[in-house]
């Protein structure tokens, strides 16, 4: 009996999978064509406009790009208490020829809360992102915080973790 069941459940097995494999029906749509395409003149210009646009915003964040470097990727506040703040700075170089501009600086945890400079940071110069930790649970906690800037790569990603007792 467990054979017929296992080879009548093999048939069916079969017979589905070279019903989906072995479908070559085409449909109406098949020789529709995949974008339409804008014959107006007024939209075509619209369009021109748009990707001239873009094309020039390109340009210009190209022609902005720096490089950066961070004194630390993880600081480690060793063992904490639960509920307490605790404050880390991580201190931010422009070593490229263009203004640093930390467009965005975001942590991964409403328990972290970075601050970033509000300023663009001139070639050559540094300054201070400053981080607010209190941890709301025991264990070992470790948290991101994601710096966006005109460098390349945009994203950078810096650490804090604790012990929290």
């Amino acid at each position: 009996m467990k054979k017929k069941s296992f080879f009548i459940g093999l048939l069916i097995l079969g017979g589905m999978t070279s019903a989906c494999s072995n479908n070559t029906e085409k449909t109406e749509d098949s020789d529709a064509p995949l974008m339409e395409v804008a014959d107006d003149p007024e939209t075509i210009k619209a369009n021109e406009q748009a990707l001239k646009e873009l094309k020039e915003q390109q340009r210009i964040e190209a022609a902005s790009v720096t490089s950066m470097t961070i004194d630390k990727e993880i600081h480690d506040f060793g063992k904490v208490t639960e509920g307490v703040e605790n404050h880390c700075t991580f201190t931010v170089t422009n070593t490229g020829d263009k203004p640093l501009v930390l467009s965005d600086v975001k942590a991964s945890c409403g328990c972290t809360t970075p601050s970033k400079p509000e300023g663009p940071i001139a070639p050559g110069k540094s300054d201070k992102i400053e981080v607010g930790f209190k941890p709301n649970g025991k264990g070992v906690s470790e948290k991101t915080i994601t710096i966006t800037a005109n460098t390349n790569p945009r994203i950078t990603v810096v650490k804090v973790k604790a012990d929290v007792q």
